[in-house]
C-alpha cells in the first residue's frame, strides 16, 4: 500500500472490553485532552422491524487508540446499552401494508423515553427483516428511519444475510471462536414469519438456509379472531387439515395441529434429510448443504422465547404452541447434538450499533468518473478467490458470484462494493485473469446503471481500474481504491476525491451485535 497514513476506528464483534483501569491507572476524565486524542465515545441505535416485532436499541460506546501511534486504529473498550425499546408487534394496515405511522409513534416514543433526540444519535441502523422485507412498503419505512438521522446504516435483509446476522447476535459465532477447533454450531433464528438456518465454524458462517416457518403466518386480534393469514399459513393449515379464514376462530386444538406441522418442516431442514413436498414449497433458499458433524444448536428469535421458557403468553399467534414443541424435538436430540442457550434472543438481529469510521484511500486509486462520488450505504461484498496459481477467470467469475448470493444481491438490484482480497503480487498476467473475471461476474450489474465499486488490500486498484475501464467494459462506471481494511457486515460510503492527496475519504458502518440480553416482559438494570 502506498503511502497515506489513515485513522481507522475498528469494532471488534460481541465482546465487551473495559480497561478504563489498566495498568492501575486512575479513569481519565473525558473533558481532559489527552482522553480526546485516546478515546471516542459515541451514541449509537439499532432499529429491527420484522415482519413480527419491532425494537430499537440505544448504546454508548467508548473506542480507545490501541497503539501510541497516531495512524493505530481504535477498538471498543467499553459498551453501555443506554435504552432499550418495548418489544413492539409490527402494526399493518392490511395484509401488504406496514402501518409506518404507527411504528413513527413508536420510534418517536422511543427517542422521548431514551432521553435523546435524533442530533445526538452519531451512528446507527435500521433492517426490515423477514416478512416484512416483502411488504410493499418495506423499503419506504427503511428509507424514513434511515433519513431522521443521516449516518445510518439503512438494508432490507434478504434471508441468507438476516440468518448471519442472527448467528453473530445470537452468539452463535463467538461460541465456536471460544470452543476453537472445528467445533459447528447451528444456529436457529424463528421469527414471525420466517426461520433462519446458519452453520457456523471457526468464527464464521459457512452456510445458510431459510424457510417459511414461523410464528405468525396466522395472526389473530384481541378477540381471538384471525385478522391476517400468510400464503404460508394456508399451505401449514391445509397440511394440518385446518380450515382457515379471515374473521373465523382457531381453536386449541386446531394450533397445535399447525404447530406440529410447522415443527415437522423446520427439522427436516435441521436434521438435514430428504425433504418432503410441503417443506420443499416453503423453501425460501437452498437447503443445508454443509452434511458434516454438527456440535451444538441453539434458537434466536421470537419464538426461542417460548423455546427456552421466557415467554409464556398468548400473543395472538402460533408461538406458544411452536416454541414448546420445537423445546421437546431439540431437546430429543440429546447426545447427538447438544442444546445451548443463546446470548440474545428475540433482539439476536438487531442492530447494537454501526461502526463509524473514517479512513483514507490509497493514492494508486482508479476513477473513470469524478461525477460517480460521493456513493451512500454500499454493502460491502469479500469475494473468496482462491490465492493460488493456477488462477482462471472462472474462478474469480464464481467466487464473485457466490459472494453476491451469499448477501441476496441479485441482477443490479443494489449497488455494492466488492471487498478483494489479493496476495498474488503485481504479476500482469494474473491480475488481467482478475479484471476479466470481475468483468464477467458484474457485467449485468453494470448494464443496470449499478456503478463497479472495487476496494483492494493490496496496490493493484488503479491497474485493474485501468483494465477493465480500457479494455473489458469501456465506458463503465468504475471507482477502484485500495488501501482500505473491509469485511462482512461493512458498509461504506465513498467521499469525493480530494484534490491534493489524490485519494477518497470512506466512512466504514460496520454491524456489531450485543452478547447478553434479557427476556421479554422481565424487567433489568444496566
Amino acid at each position: 500500500m502506498l503511502g497515506v497514513d489513515h485513522e481507522t476506528l475498528i469494532f471488534h464483534e460481541g465482546y465487551d472490553f473495559d480497561d478504563e483501569h489498566e495498568g492501575g491507572d486512575e479513569p481519565m476524565d473525558e473533558e481532559h485532552p489527552m482522553w480526546r486524542s485516546e478515546r471516542i465515545s459515541l451514541t449509537s441505535v439499532g432499529i429491527d422491524i420484522g415482519s413480527s416485532t419491532s425494537h430499537l436499541i440505544f448504546s454508548r460506546l467508548v473506542l480507545r487508540r490501541q497503539g501510541l501511534a497516531l495512524s493505530s486504529r481504535f477498538v471498543v473498550v467499553k459498551r453501555e446499552i443506554l435504552y432499550e425499546s418495548p418489544i413492539l408487534l409490527t402494526p399493518y394496515l392490511d395484509r401488504t401494508t406496514i402501518d409506518t405511522q404507527k411504528l413513527d409513534e413508536f420510534i418517536h416514543d422511543a427517542y422521548q423515553r431514551a432521553n435523546l433526540t435524533p442530533k445526538d444519535i452519531d451512528t446507527g441502523a435500521v433492517i426490515v427483516t423477514g416478512e416484512a422485507a416483502k411488504k410493499k412498503n418495506a423499503e419506504a419505512i427503511a428509507a424514513l428511519f434511515s433519513a431522521q438521522a443521516g449516518k445510518f446504516v439503512c438494508a432490507t435483509a434478504g434471508h441468507n444475510l438476516e440468518a448471519i446476522l442472527a448467528a453473530y447476535g445470537s452468539g452463535a459465532v463467538h461460541m465456536t471462536v471460544h470452543e476453537g477447533g472445528d467445533y459447528t454450531v447451528m444456529n436457529v433464528d424463528v421469527g414471525g414469519g420466517t426461520s433462519k438456518i446458519a452453520l457456523v465454524q471457526n468464527g464464521a458462517v459457512i452456510d445458510t438456509s431459510a424457510l417459511e416457518v414461523g410464528a405468525r403466518l396466522v395472526a389473530m386480534d384481541g378477540t381471538g379472531r384471525i385478522d391476517r393469514i400468510e400464503d404460508a399459513g394456508l399451505k401449514i393449515a391445509d397440511a394440518a387439515g385446518v380450515s382457515l379464514s379471515l374473521g373465523g376462530a382457531l381453536k386449541e386444538d386446531e394450533k397445535e395441529k399447525m404447530a406440529a406441522v410447522l415443527c415437522d418442516c423446520l427439522f427436516e431442514v435441521l436434521e438435514r434429510g430428504r425433504l418432503s413436498p410441503l417443506t420443499q414449497s416453503l423453501m425460501l433458499t437452498p437447503g443445508v448443504s454443509f452434511k458434516d458433524r454438527i456440535d451444538a444448536v441453539m434458537f434466536s428469535g421470537g419464538v426461542s422465547e417460548y423455546i427456552y421458557g421466557f415467554e409464556k403468553k398468548d400473543l395472538g399467534d402460533l408461538g406458544n404452541h411452536l416454541g414448546r414443541r420445537v423445546q421437546a424435538r431439540a431437546e430429543k436430540l440429546g447426545g447427538k447434538v447438544a442444546l445451548k442457550s443463546p446470548d440474545v434472543r428475540i433482539r439476536a438481529t438487531v442492530i447494537g450499533a454501526s461502526q463509524y469510521t473514517v479512513q483514507v484511500s490509497g493514492n494508486t486509486i482508479y476513477l473513470s468518473h469524478p461525477d460517480l462520488l460521493p456513493l451512500r450505504n454500499l454493502q460491502v461484498v469479500t469475494p473468496q478467490i482462491a490465492q493460488k496459481e493456477p488462477l482462471s477467470t472462472a474462478d474469480v467469475k464464481g467466487a464473485v458470484e457466490r459472494a453476491l448470493q451469499r448477501f441476496d444481491i441479485h441482477d443490479g438490484d443494489r449497488a455494492a462494493a466488492l471487498a478483494i482480497h489479493w496476495e498474488l503480487g503485481p504479476s500482469y498476467p494474473l491480475i488481467r485473469t482478475l479484471a476479466e473475471g470481475v468483468a464477467q461476474a458484474m457485467k449485468e450489474h453494470i448494464g443496470k446503471g449499478q456503478p463497479l465499486v472495487l476496494v483492494f488490500d493490496a496496490d493493484i486498484a488503479k491497474l485493474v481500474g485501468n483494465i477493465i475501464e480500457r479494455e473489458l467494459l469501456p465506458g463503465a462506471g468504475i471507482i477502484s481504491i485500495d488501501g482500505i481494511d473491509l469485511k462482512d457486515f461493512d458498509f461504506v460510503d465513498i467521499g469525493e476525491e480530494l484534490p491534493d492527496a489524490k485519494a477518497v475519504p470512506v466512512v466504514i458502518k460496520s454491524l456489531i451485535f450485543r452478547h447478553t440480553e434479557w427476556g421479554r416482559g422481565h424487567t433489568h438494570s444496566h
